[in-house]
């Protein structure tokens, strides 16, 4: 089996912009590294792919036939949200046709982009356009007649603080080697992806949402799903949506959305919290005015706002993510989830060992430091004893993604089970001095591939091991709503056991893993929350 690098219709568009073009995506496989090497030079030289047609509900679209998959870039879920669609609910696209070439990656939504053309933190890089509300397939060449329905199918949701990042990054055609329809899309991000003023709520439609846009982009494109997906072989009644980091949290905001209910079977979250502050629609109207003011714009009606050159807005830094505007959203996924409204589904959830990544390298600032509290030395007697920076970080860790990964695994488990995963390998690329898995160092392993700035001259025999196994875990959850992976059984989590299972050097099922201290972060945190109201 030939190891794959990016299409060549993909590297079209965006390898100008990229310093490790030579290096291109590598989808792995289970060979030896030399051997894969040859076969990555046989790729180049290849033939171009064979296009192939298939027709949507909005017109034909015509991908192209790569080793293991059907590829269709660039197909638009929603009409581009500019002018009066600006900050509006997303808006059905205008049919076409004349067949639509879907063999070149799209653009990726507005965000922040280095200048030197490099990927950004949230992978993407390459041209931007507001009209981004695109999606791209990886089908299964073969669907076995057997499979009921047609194929199961992933949704993946980016990660990149809801700020960057783009679906065009992750190239599925590895779950369609093993049976998946995998989607990746794009959504609005930053303040044209979650943004609320007084005078766009004035004007909304009566019952209209606003202010979570972004969201509202991932209904649109689930919706696309159901019913769009079995043209290309999947099947609608099987979908799984997973995400990490930012993509995690909107996952949780989905499950915690009545109007997101039906479109998708299972979920996998990936580093993506579970412990949410309520942030309400006056509450977030007031701190996006406030930013406005700082970057020293003016514009207090609707048209002025939609005026604003999106360069204007592309800058500013706000918090950006679900929040309560009362109508989408009526509560957070952490009140859903202690209410018992979060949708029952099967549900995988974890986080890695390294989380604090997040908080830059160090030394931390001494305000950070000054931050831990005094009860938490006691049960963290072993960082604090390396020390406050230690100390801090493995705080960070527990509080922002682990206690709550479990939290969610506990209170999920009273219904559909839940599964939960702790990722601690560190790839033997790396030098000594990292001992913790850093946060989205699993996705390499989740999508068995390997980015754009790693080489496949320093992936390792383990390297490949661990790839092997998580993507097997993902993908049978996709197929059966259960991970069948390795030759230990990853039991459901509950409460009582408290069982995971932990990929690391040595991946296994652990009991009770960091229980004194994920203990203290539950009680440290729940009274924040604004639980049972």
């Amino acid at each position: 089996m030939p190891a794959l690098t990016l299409p060549a219709r993909r590297r079209k568009l965006h390898a100008k912009h990229r310093p490790d073009a030579g290096g291109e995506d590598m989808m792995i496989r289970t060979v030896a590294i030399a051997a894969a090497a040859a076969l990555i030079a046989g790729a180049v030289q290849a033939q171009p792919a064979q296009p192939v047609t298939v027709k949507i509900d909005s017109g034909p679209v015509v991908g192209a036939v790569e080793p293991n998959a059907n590829v269709f870039w660039n197909i638009p879920f929603a009409a581009a949200p500019v002018g009066e669609l600006r900050w509006a609910p997303p808006q059905p696209v205008k049919p076409w046709t004349t067949p639509r070439p879907a063999a070149e990656a799209g653009p990726s939504c507005p965000q922040p982009m280095n200048a030197d053309g490099t990927p950004n933190t949230g992978g993407a890089n390459g041209p931007t356009s507001e009209d981004c509300l695109q999606l791209n397939v990886f089908a299964p060449q073969n669907v076995p007649k057997t499979a009921k329905g047609g194929a199961p199918v992933m949704v993946w949701i980016h990660g990149g603080s809801n700020r960057t990042g783009a679906g065009w990054i992750y190239g599925g055609e590895n779950f369609a080697r093993d049976g998946v329809v995998a989607v990746t899309i794009n959504y609005r991000l930053g303040a044209l992806g979650y943004f609320a003023h007084p005078a766009l709520t004035k004007a909304a439609k009566p019952g209209e949402p606003v202010g979570n846009y972004g969201q509202m982009d991932q209904i649109a494109a689930l919706k696309w799903v159901q019913r769009n997906i079995a043209a290309f072989g999947g099947d609608p009644k099987n979908v799984t949506v997973f995400g990490e980091s930012a993509g995690g949290m909107d996952i949780l905001a989905l499950l915690a959305t009545p109007a997101a209910n039906g479109l998708y079977k299972n979920a996998i979250v990936e580093s993506g919290g579970g412990w949410f502050p309520p942030t309400t629609l006056a509450a977030k109207e007031a701190g996006d005015v406030a930013l406005l003011a700082k970057a020293g714009i003016t514009a207090t009606t609707p048209g002025e706002l939609r005026a604003i050159p999106v360069e204007k807005l592309v800058p500013l830094n706000g918090n950006y993510g679900p929040f309560i505007d009362g109508k989408l959203m009526t509560e957070t996924a952490s009140q859903a989830m202690a209410d018992g409204h979060l949708a029952d589904v099967p549900l995988i959830i974890g986080s890695n060992s390294g989380e604090d990544s997040l908080m830059g390298p160090g030394p931390l600032p001494p305000q950070v430091l000054a931050m831990i509290p005094a009860a938490a030395r006691p049960v963290y007697k072993e960082e604090a004893a390396a020390g406050d920076e230690a100390l801090a970080r493995a705080i960070f860790t527990d509080r922002i993604m682990g206690g709550s990964a479990r939290w969610v695994a506990a209170g999920a488990s009273s219904g559909k089970p839940a599964w939960l995963y702790y990722f601690s390998y560190v790839g033997s690329r790396f030098p000594p001095s990292k001992t913790r898995a850093s946060h989205a160092d699993e996705i390499q392993y989740v999508w068995e591939y390997w980015g754009r700035r790693t080489p496949m001259s320093t992936v390792s025999a383990k390297d490949h091991e661990v790839a092997s196994l998580m993507h097997a875990c993902w993908v049978s959850f996709a197929k059966t709503g259960a991970p069948k992976c390795g030759s230990e059984v990853w039991p459901a989590y509950s409460p009582s056991s408290d069982q995971l299972m932990e990929f690391g050097a040595s991946s296994g099922v652990r009991t009770h893993l960091r229980k004194a201290q994920l203990d203290a972060q539950e009680t440290m945190t729940l009274p924040t929350l604004a639980l049972g109201k």
